[in-house]
């Protein structure tokens, strides 16, 4: 037998058998999925498919009916979020959530909170102010002030400031003039260029394929298409119901 001269990485994420409910009304219904490192992963559907309920799951802020949820090797899905962070996941969430009346440092520092010395936190911080320049200019600026594209930059860093192996993000365009999007998306690339493992919720499908190495198409609070970037982009299903075709 030939090995393959370029084996796919391993799965950093592997998610198996989801099952999410709230109340009566079953939300996830046995959802399975894998993230490879270095990877970009989208997940697609329509609004109600499941899928933020599906990374919320993951990084514990839900609780879960049934399944299992390997990172790195280890089943999270009893662990709360602040252990999950602690290992090295952390989620950028829809709407951004940042809180206005805290100025962009101070959002930087509560993202810095998992590491143990002060010393790391400033490393951190001093990394994310060389890659987001804009938020060094608005540094001591009340966060509720920035524009839309100012505050998902600092939602961005501010999950990147615990130096995460695996960053899940929830709809980061969303709200967002065109050319801030491209500009959300370099930098998405970049993160991924850096050696970061992406799984993203978004939006715009067009886009999304146009940056995943590998996506799934949720209905229903199931997985009902699963394939590569190009396979989605060529795939009838996908162009009639999300590229317009």
């Amino acid at each position: 037998m030939l090995l393959s001269l370029n084996p796919l990485p391993e799965a950093i994420l592997d998610v198996r058998g989801l099952k999410v409910a709230y109340g009566p009304v079953e939300a996830l219904k046995g959802i399975d999925l894998s993230v490879r490192k270095g990877q970009i992963v989208t997940l697609l559907g329509a609004n109600g498919a499941g899928k933020s309920s599906t990374l919320n799951a993951i990084v514990g802020l839900i609780g879960k009916k049934a399944g299992n949820i390997l990172f790195k090797g280890r089943d999270v899905a009893s662990l709360s979020p602040e252990r999950i962070v602690r290992m090295g996941m952390t989620l950028t969430p829809e709407g951004r959530r940042i809180f206005p009346s805290l100025s962009v440092d101070e959002h930087l520092l509560l993202g810095g909170a998992a590491h143990s010395s002060r010393s790391s936190i400033r490393e951190v911080r001093e990394d994310m102010l060389e890659r987001f320049p804009i938020l060094r200019e608005r540094l001591h600026q009340k966060a509720g002030s920035l524009s839309g594209g100012e505050q998902q930059m600092l939602a961005i860093a501010r999950s990147m400031m615990s130096s995460p192996e695996l960053l899940l993000m929830d709809e980061p365009s969303l709200g967002l003039a065109p050319q801030v999007v491209d500009l959300i998306f370099d930098l998405i690339i970049g993160l991924r260029d850096r050696g970061l493992t992406i799984l993203l919720v978004e939006q715009n499908v067009s886009l999304s394929l146009e940056v995943a190495d590998y996506g799934y198409v949720m209905a229903n609070g199931r997985i009902v298409l699963s394939g590569t970037a190009d396979e989605l982009r060529n795939s009838t299903e996908v162009q009639g119901a999300y590229l317009g075709a």
